[in-house]
Order: C-alpha cells, then sequence, then structure tokens
C-alpha cells in the first residue's frame, strides 16, 4: 500500500518514512501544497498524512479539496505543530480521520496510519441492514444512506454511528468511545467531540444522538425502546 507524506520539513519526512517502510508500505514524499494536490488528484494512494503548515495549499485546504471531490474517502492524517484545542477542531472539522501534533512519536503516527488501514481494507462482510428511523446503514458497502440518500461519511465517522446504532441509548463517555470505537487507548478527547459534531450535521434530522451532560453520548434517549431494525 501506498502513503503520502506531505511536509515541508525533510527530516520529519525522513522520519516518518523510515517507520512507515519498516512496517511494510510504500512512502511517497512530497514537500508543498502544488505536488501534494497533484498526487492526490492522480487518487494511487492508500493514505494521506498531511502537514498543516506547509506551503500552500496547506494540509487543511488539501485536506477539504479531497472530501469535496471526486474520492472523498482518501483516509487522511494532518501533521501540525499547533496545539490549541481550537486548531485540533479545525483540522477535524475539515475531514480529516485523525489529528496528531508535533512533536510527535514516529511509532505513534505508524500506529495510527496502521489502524485506519485495517479499518479501510479489512475483509467484506456479509450484508446486514442497520436501520434507525430514517438512516439506513450498510456495513459490507460502507454506505449511509438518509431517506434514500447517500451520506458521505468518513472513515471514523461511519465507525462512530455504526457503533452508536449497535448499542442504542445507552451512554458513552469520550474516553470509552476512543478505544471502543477506533481501539485508542491515547488521543484527544476532542476527537470524540468533533466527529460527534460532524455526524449531526451529515445526517441532518435524522440522526437522534444525545448528549448526556457530564456522562457523554447515546443513540437515542436512555431508557427508550430499541426501534432500530
Amino acid at each position: 500500500m501506498r502513503i503520502l507524506v506531505a511536509d515541508d520539513d525533510p527530516v520529519v519526512r525522513e522520519v516518518v518514512r523510515r517507520y512507515l517502510e519498516r512496517d511494510g508500505l510504500a512512502v511517497v514524499e512530497t514537500a508543498d501544497g502544488p505536488a501534494t494536490a497533484e498526487v492526490l488528484a492522480r487518487n494511487d494512494i492508500d493514505l494521506a498524512v498531511l502537514d498543516v503548515m506547509m506551503p500552500p495549499p496547506d494540509g487543511i485546504e488539501l485536506c477539504r479539496r479531497v472530501r469535496a471531490g471526486r474520492h472523498p474517502d482518501t483516509p487522511i492524517i494532518l501533521l501540525t505543530a499547533l496545539g490549541e484545542e481550537e486548531d485540533r477542531v479545525v483540522g477535524l472539522e475539515s475531514g480529516a480521520d485523525d489529528y496528531i501534533v508535533k512533536p510527535f512519536s514516529p511509532r505513534e503516527l505508524a500506529l495510527r496510519v496502521a489502524s485506519v488501514l485495517r479499518r479501510v481494507h479489512r475483509p467484506a462482510v456479509t450484508e446486514q441492514v442497520v436501520r434507525s428511523g430514517a438512516i439506513e446503514l450498510r456495513p459490507a458497502s460502507q454506505a449511509v444512506l438518509v431517506d434514500g440518500r447517500r451520506a458521505e461519511l468518513t472513515a471514523r465517522e461511519f465507525d462512530l454511528l455504526a457503533f452508536l446504532l449497535d448499542h442504542p441509548h445507552r451512554v458513552f463517555g469520550r474516553t470509552e468511545l476512543l478505544e471502543r470505537v477506533w481501539g485508542w487507548t491515547f488521543g484527544d478527547q476532542s476527537t470524540v467531540t468533533v466527529h460527534i459534531k460532524r455526524l449531526r450535521a451529515k445526517l441532518g434530522a435524522a440522526h437522534r444522538i444525545e448528549t448526556v451532560w457530564g456522562r457523554g453520548y447515546a443513540w437515542g434517549r436512555p431508557g427508550e425502546e430499541d426501534d432500530a431494525d
């Protein structure tokens, strides 16, 4: 599998490349926005690692272009020296699957890449449609329909929705969702907050994600009967 590593710092590119190649992955390197946009347009990569601060178009702008383009499901991990929560939220809201703050552990990044790739390329399963109101989730084809129209979800958003639909009316805290949905024993809890916000926006009035203050989130009000098929 081919991984795009886009960063204007050659040291970062070299270190990340060495760690990814140890995992048997092929790495394509770029140092600025225009070169990165060209690689993304060819759609011959399995995952992109994009630096937020590289010469424009920067990682966030490129992420937005991918999500609005012909191949919106390309997995993307953002790298940035910006560590404030507001900056992380902007990165995630641009459509990134993950967000790692510099300085970072190269091994942690390699593990995150492996996690996303396992999710995207896991073996197909027998189609078992899950319905909740106007929402229809099709695990085998990784599709979500709202009133019969496809909602374009990222891999992380799809996994979160599938988990919530599989556990209706149960409350899960952000730390628990990080671990049970994505298998992370570490990570920024704002990742969950942003993905919940994005799911609500993409599902519109059909969503049933409830915020239970001080505890977390649930699909449907806790205590209600399950109306999902």
